[in-house]
């Protein structure tokens, strides 16, 4: 643990998955190193050690931050509005994922590597984080939707996280990725992540076309 008030520990932090998230903007997980993360940082690379072991501890704090702002946004829409109907929390829902592109993408890494390459007490940092979001959600579905029972709600949640997992590789694509497509003879139908999202949503809201 480094020494300092928890002040400057937490500045730290966020200083090192700050840097972690402005390369992964431009780069893959895979090419990120501790080395180029701390180029970018105030303070000497092998500091990093002293708050992350793994490149994958630093992605998953990367990940409980998104998880940490989505679940805030989530609350905020449920405070603000005193009703809203199936097809509006969809809606809703849709619009905070299309702001959070960041995290759609990190959702499409493999979780289980990077799990399992943190240490525990990072994992339970993160699990609350994730944890956070799901009751972000439930509270939300509880407000808006008293006809719909808590195992309906879990339902939802069970249906509608495994799904935004898959987004992101389906809604962005690269060039060489689309030229693939065209060349196999697949004819795709590219939709933004506010249309798939709205679209699962209201199909699990049960709102009628």
């Amino acid at each position: 643990m480094p020494l300092g008030s928890a002040e400057l520990t937490n500045a730290r932090k966020d200083e090192i998955i700050s840097a972690c998230a402005s390369l992964y903007e431009t780069m893959s997980f895979k090419d990120i190193t501790i080395k180029e993360i701390g180029g970018l940082t105030t303070f000497k690379r092998a500091s990093i050690y002293n708050y992350f072991q793994t490149k994958e501890e630093i992605f998953l704090a990367l990940l409980q931050r998104e998880y940490e702002l989505w679940a805030d946004e989530l609350n905020s829409i449920t405070d603000k509005h005193e009703r809203m109907t199936a097809d509006e929390i969809a809606h809703e829902l849709a619009h905070s994922l299309e702001t959070r592109q960041r995290m759609l993408k990190l959702f499409s890494m493999n979780h289980f590597d990077m799990e399992a390459n943190s240490r525990l007490e990072n994992l339970t940092e993160f699990k609350a984080a994730y944890g956070k979001s799901i009751n972000a959600v439930d509270r939300c579905l509880e407000k808006f939707c008293p006809d719909m029972s808590k195992k309906d709600r879990q339902d939802f949640i069970y249906a509608f996280f495994p799904f935004i997992y898959g987004i992101y590789p389906y809604t962005i694509v690269s060039e060489k990725q689309r030229q693939a497509m065209e060349a196999a003879n697949i004819n795709y139908v590219y939709l933004s992540i506010y249309e798939i999202a709205y679209s699962c949503a209201k199909k699990l809201l049960g709102v009628q076309e």
